[in-house]
């Protein structure tokens, strides 16, 4: 074999790791990140996209449809209400269906756009950002942060300290009673919370949602993104090289280093000096700790602070902006990104379709549903008038949020005499349950099982009628 095998230069590169923490009782197992705040037209949308997504969710609960709340997903009564519909656990292909969706979006995403989920609409990052925000108003920009932590407990700092905590435990338990509201009436939940009235489950998951969102958004932090979470670890199978992603432009920013601010662009290059000035703004603005010069690692969640934080510099500095910005491996190499691929184009068409069997199956979704049960007790009984009866409970429910009057007839058996009310009213969203009989005359009948139908059609007049039918068995011998 005269064949050579090639070789690959993967020499490792240098993590950056953040600053130790100067703190005399170090007894935390990492270096605390002290997140600076930073200013520009992508902080700008995430802020206003992440405020947005956050009104929606604590709005929702509180919106009232036909007199009740619009969206309440009652475990208790195992009946999920959104709006006019109503889902049932027969509906349970509806969740596998919007499950299904949601993971394709989300593969079609990531290969598109990098883990933009992580960095704008992630709750982990968007609460974090909050906590971080109020941290910052009561303690001061980054420098007055580090140094507050450094100085012994004092008065200025215990109040700055009490204060943040507080607004931290405050936003906690919001949330926690807004996500807890999407499954029990949530008007009546905070007023049975705050009087102490609340039931034991509904307490509990209040206290265990606020210890969860102040764990996760005060202290964890980047920790749930880096060891927690297991989408930063498979996110490598959704990238190819036409990616976009947030990235350092190594072949404009080396050989980095400080210079003067009066040194013009074409001074530097004529001395063989990147566009890079060091200032390792990147790297303090980062949530998770990393710097972005040293190319894609998994902690990185696209949020794109880095790369305000480097344009502002750049803008400062007289410098071309885009040093560091959302592109891909292609365009960093000097080629052009390949934006409709067969790998995209698959999920976008995967996605299509499985929205529309899931709009489909919305649609063609019968608002009614009809079962039988047979007695246990006996078979078949003969009456006093020589007729042969079978007994069954018939189980209505109406799928709806308004009440409907049903009609039941019985199709395929001919004679028969259905013992019970013929007419039934269900209302929105409950179940009836119906004890019958239908006697026949034994003669009537040319086998032992006969099969026949119940058909239940809605006779009010209120909206289109919806009829069902459920197949039973008339046993005789």
């Amino acid at each position: 074999m005269s064949e050579r095998i090639p070789i690959k230069d993967v020499t490792p590169v240098k993590v950056h790791q953040p600053e130790p923490s100067k703190h005399e009782n170090a007894y935390t197992p990492r270096s605390r990140i002290y997140v600076r705040a930073v200013e520009g037209t992508l902080e700008t949308f995430r802020r206003f996209f992440g405020l947005f997504f956050l009104g929606i969710f604590a709005l929702i609960p509180w919106i009232q449809y036909n007199s009740n709340q619009a969206v309440l997903f009652d475990i208790g009564a195992q009946r999920f209400n959104i709006f006019g519909l109503t889902l049932w656990p027969q509906d349970l292909t509806l969740l596998a269906w919007i499950l299904i969706i949601s993971a394709f979006a989300l593969f079609f995403v990531t290969t598109f756009a990098g883990r933009v989920w992580c960095g704008f609409m992630c709750p982990q990052t968007t609460w974090t950002f909050i906590y971080i925000w109020f941290e910052e108003k009561i303690e001061g920009a980054r420098n007055k942060r580090i140094k507050l932590d450094q100085r012994k407990m004092d008065f200025d700092k215990f109040w700055r300290k009490s204060l943040k905590h507080f607004a931290w435990v405050t936003v906690a338990l919001l949330t926690a009673l807004t996500f807890v509201g999407y499954f029990t009436p949530i008007n009546q939940l905070f007023i049975d919370f705050f009087t102490f009235d609340v039931s034991f489950w509904a307490g509990f998951s209040v206290i265990f949602f606020t210890v969860c969102t102040y764990g996760n958004a005060g202290w964890m932090r980047e920790i749930m993104c880096t060891h927690i979470c297991p989408y930063a670890r498979f996110q490598s199978a959704m990238f190819d090289k036409d990616t976009f992603t947030v990235a350092y432009d190594p072949s404009r920013g080396e050989k980095r280093g400080p210079r003067s601010r009066k040194t013009s662009h074409e001074e530097i290059k004529q001395k063989g000096i990147g566009d890079c000035i060091d200032c390792n703004l990147c790297v303090q603005v980062c949530p998770t700790g990393i710097d972005i010069r040293n190319g894609l690692q998994y902690e990185c969640i696209n949020c794109g602070a880095c790369v305000d934080a480097c344009n502002g510099v750049m803008e400062k500095m007289n410098y071309p902006k885009g040093l560091i910005s959302f592109t891909s491996e292609h365009e960093l190499a000097g080629g052009k990104t390949k934006i409709f691929r067969p790998k995209l184009i698959g999920y976008a068409v995967v996605l299509f379709i499985m929205t529309s069997l899931l709009t489909y199956e919305i649609i063609a979704r019968v608002p009614l549903e009809v079962d039988i049960i047979r007695d246990r007790n006996s078979l078949f009984r003969e009456t006093n008038d020589g007729l042969i009866e079978n007994v069954y409970t018939l189980k209505v429910l109406n799928k709806s949020q308004t009440e409907h009057t049903y009609k039941i007839d019985i199709v395929g058996l001919e004679g028969n005499k259905y013992i019970g009310p013929d007419q039934v009213t269900v209302a929105g969203g409950e179940v009836l349950n119906l004890p019958i009989s239908i006697a026949i005359d034994p003669y009537a009948l040319n086998e032992t099982v006969t099969e026949f139908q119940f058909k239940v059609t809605s006779i009010d007049g209120n909206s289109d009628p919806v009829e069902m039918s459920e197949t039973s068995k008339f046993i005789y011998r």
